[in-house]
């Protein structure tokens, strides 16, 4: 019987062995033809999982931002400019449904004052002009170049972006401005005399009372704010369901910077704020690379003025997000995100 169970398990051990001669190459073969897209064993951030710590010179001394790359593509390479300004690159986690599956190269960046970057917290760095040198030196830091780089914006990204692109699109392969409108004064009478009326008349008169009275920080502004403007305007789900990254993104926000460029309104931009005469309409013209602009049907920003921005500039495509607001990536992810995907692929071919 011993001898007969040895037989056995001899031939066990040999059919295994032909087993494993059989497709012991197949993982090899298998590996040479998938994609080099997540194989990081070149590259010079590996050791953090892409994440650099990118030195940016300033008049006010040397500081460091938080930049994390997701992919391999040698022709695809997506820096994404965040909102704010102060929000932080966390509420364009959802890009990680979409972009490697297309293997698009992508960054994540928190500008220099936002939560995962150094915090100097002066205000004599809060300009637009100093941030368009901030991405011209992350830029070059990451390598990308106009063979590669494609520059995304959205909200104040989309200011960056623009500005960045009538200084030095000769870097750029691709642009996007994503619901951004391209003057101030423009979105703030869109606010007030588009967005404002559609509110209940005895919410909008609440909230006009306090900023009449500049009494911005009255838990009651925020919470009039929150409960009626936020959910049809800027992310279009009940507050309970809006998505962590969102939350985590208003919830890291840098308030002082967002204030003194924006200002207090949530109805355009209030008081002495630096951004509120910013305006390049006459501009767009000299924008030559391949843009494509994304505009909400029911956005902060007016999607038919984000539509003239697309004919304005010399190459530009528009693409409407019919159910979206201000986070369409969020409310009209499908969209949003097969729209982008296919600009990208077109103007790579």
């Amino acid at each position: 019987m011993f001898s007969h169970m040895k037989s056995i398990l001899f031939v066990v051990c040999f059919s295994l062995l032909l087993v494993s001669c059989k497709f012991g190459d197949e993982p090899i073969d298998q590996l040479n033809s998938f994609s080099s897209y997540l194989d990081y064993s070149e590259r010079n951030d590996r050791l953090s999982g892409g994440v650099k710590m990118i030195p940016v010179s300033t008049k006010k001394g040397t500081y460091k931002v938080w930049t994390k790359r997701t992919g391999n593509n040698a022709s695809i390479k997506v820096l994404l400019l965040h909102g704010g300004p102060g929000a932080t690159h966390e509420y364009f986690e959802c890009f990680d449904s979409y972009f490697p599956k297309a293997e698009i190269e992508y960054y994540y960046y928190d500008q220099l004052e936002s939560f995962y970057s150094d915090q100097p917290n002066d205000s004599l760095l809060w300009s637009v002009d100093r941030y368009v040198d901030e991405v011209e030196q992350v830029r070059k830091a990451l390598n990308l170049d106009g063979t590669n780089f494609y520059l995304y914006g959205h909200s104040w990204g989309g200011i960056l972006a623009m500005e960045y692109a009538l200084k030095y699109q000769q870097h750029l392969k691709g642009l996007v401005i994503s619901n951004m409108m391209a003057s101030i004064p423009d979105y703030i009478s869109y606010a007030n005399e588009v967005l404002g009326p559609q509110l209940d008349p005895e919410v909008l008169k609440e909230i006009k009372a306090l900023e009449a009275s500049n009494d911005y920080s009255n838990p009651k502004y925020s919470e009039l704010v929150f409960t009626h403007y936020y959910p049809e305007h800027i992310l279009r789900m009940p507050l309970e369901k809006w998505p962590n990254p969102v939350n985590r993104a208003f919830a890291n926000i840098n308030h002082d910077l967002y204030i003194t460029m924006q200002g207090p309104s949530e109805f355009g931009v209030a008081g002495d704020a630096k951004l509120k005469d910013w305006d390049v309409t006459n501009r767009l013209p000299e924008i030559s690379v391949p843009t494509l602009v994304i505009g909400a049907t029911y956005d902060t920003m007016d999607p038919r003025h984000m539509e003239k921005i697309a004919s304005m500039v010399q190459n530009g495509s528009y693409l409407l997000c019919p159910k979206g607001s201000h986070l369409a990536m969020y409310d009209d992810q499908e969209t949003y995100f097969d729209g982008l995907i296919k600009f990208v692929k077109e103007v790579n071919k």
